[in-house]
């Protein structure tokens, strides 16, 4: 299966989205090994050559259409400012994470960075809400989602557990790309 043809024209203010590969290995595990990004994460791979064989693996669920993982880099220069990633798809739901913003990032990568997540899911890929969990001590994130419309539908231990449904996010859109624009 090759690429869908929106894959390659991921754009949201001042941030564009393109596919992981291996020669971003480098980049994603210097993320994912920093303590000031990786508090809320899953323990990351023991190499960049191990995260590289990781990458390879999600090649082939990419082109299987089962989850997306997308570098984002500032559309001004190049550079890289994150990863995020689209994945567990089941049925008319789709989890999002691996959602990593670096000291590069522009001023609203976040806001950016979640309504083109969003737009993919719901108005590319037809998905009807999306479900994922945040670590329960990660409360500027757990906010974060709650002001875009999210609901939380338990608590565990470590984590806890979201829902996003389309409707939600249709209503909360309007206000999301007005402080883009600047207007919010």
């Amino acid at each position: 299966m090759s690429s869908p043809s929106w894959f390659d024209s991921l754009q949201k203010g001042a941030i564009t989205f393109s596919p992981v590969r291996r020669e971003h290995q480098e980049y994603i595990f210097s993320l994912r090994t920093n303590p000031i990004y990786n508090r809320h994460l899953s323990a990351p791979p023991a190499s960049a050559a191990k995260q590289g064989d990781w990458i390879d693996g999600y090649v082939t669920r990419e082109e299987r259409g089962e989850e997306f993982y997308f570098l984002i880099t500032r559309t001004d220069d190049g550079c890289p400012c994150g990863t995020v990633r689209l994945y567990d798809f089941q049925g008319t739901s789709f989890c999002w994470g691996s959602w990593i913003l670096d000291q590069n990032k522009p001023r609203l990568a976040a806001v950016e960075s979640a309504l083109l997540v969003y737009e993919i899911a719901f108005e590319k890929l037809k998905f009807l809400e999306s479900h994922f969990d945040v670590r329960v001590d990660n409360t500027r994130v757990i906010k974060f989602h709650e002001r875009m419309g999210a609901v939380r539908t338990e608590i565990l231990a470590d984590d806890q557990h979201m829902r996003l449904t389309k409707a939600a996010f249709e209503a909360e859109k309007c206000n999301l790309l007005r402080i883009i624009a600047g207007n919010g």
